[in-house]
């Protein structure tokens, strides 16, 4: 892991960003359609690895397959575990002309995916693709999940693996306090448990750009009443949640301090509220 994260605001990228976007969420539809069922939709997610983001192995028609985001090469790989392997570069494919090339590719080894699996992408326009911005989110995405994993290895209680949920592209994981929230159905896998979300985004229509947040469910009283680290904020508008920005990390002379000090230290407030 490397002591300083790169710098990645969005204004420099956010072309390259919709459109690695929009390829997170065709892999990630892939997976969340055959990938066996995880609770909390743990099965849609995506995960960090050396060259990008992988789908991790999932099985499809007799075959586990592996569909990975190489941000190294700036391609799609998919192996099987049949032993064959197929890759199509990343520049000048949507999210829709990705799934054109993923069926075809996977009906050639004998899988047959559900018909118009990418259809909700049809819509979906070639967008710029910067390979060195690519480059530098896959280093911010491994930097980030090394010290999410860091952070996750002090809490005792149940927490989520560290992973990239599609639809918003947060890489996150999530804490969770052993109870019930009070009156939901217990059943509810969405709603039933006290937790708290922690993640990184790169900008969204919230904030405009790249920041990590720390998320309680439900809020407990008092939640907002936490003096937090200096460069950091209480956000509210349209969610409550702590924000620490990206670039007060890019500057900061300890930057993994910085990120796990402002983790730890809500993670705890509301684990005290949360008794």
């Amino acid at each position: 892991m490397s002591r300083y994260p790169p710098e990645l605001r969005l204004q420099d990228w956010q072309a390259t960003r919709d459109t690695l976007h929009g390829h997170v969420r065709a892999i990630g539809r892939l997976r969340s359609r055959y990938a066996p069922k995880a609770k909390h939709w743990w099965h849609g997610t995506l995960h960090v690895c050396a060259r990008g983001l992988t789908t991790t192995p999932f099985p499809v028609a007799g075959q586990n397959l592996e569909l990975t985001l190489d941000l190294a090469a700036h391609r799609l790989t998919i192996d099987s575990s049949a032993g064959w392997s197929a890759a199509v570069p990343l520049s000048g494919l949507s999210a829709a002309g990705l799934g054109r090339w993923i069926t075809p590719a996977l009906a050639a080894s004998g899988i047959t995916l559900e018909p118009d699996l990418f259809a909700d992408f049809a819509g979906e326009q070639v967008q710029a693709y910067d390979a060195q911005a690519a480059e530098r989110y896959r280093r911010a995405l491994n930097w980030v999940d090394g010290a999410f994993k860091t952070f996750q290895g002090g809490l005792r209680e149940e927490t989520s693996p560290v992973h990239l949920f599609p639809h918003h592209m947060d890489l996150a994981m999530s804490w969770f306090s052993g109870r019930l929230v009070p009156d939901a159905d217990p059943a509810d896998e969405e709603h039933a448990d006290e937790q708290m979300g922690f993640g990184f985004v790169t900008g969204d229509r919230s904030i405009a750009d790249t920041y990590f947040y720390a998320t309680a469910y439900p809020a407990p009283d008092a939640w907002t009443d936490l003096a937090l680290p200096d460069g950091t904020y209480w956000h509210t508008h349209g969610w409550t949640g702590a924000v620490l920005p990206y670039a007060a990390l890019v500057a900061a002379a300890d930057p993994l301090g910085l990120l796990l000090g402002f983790l730890e230290t809500v993670q705890a407030h509301g684990a005290h509220l949360m008794r």
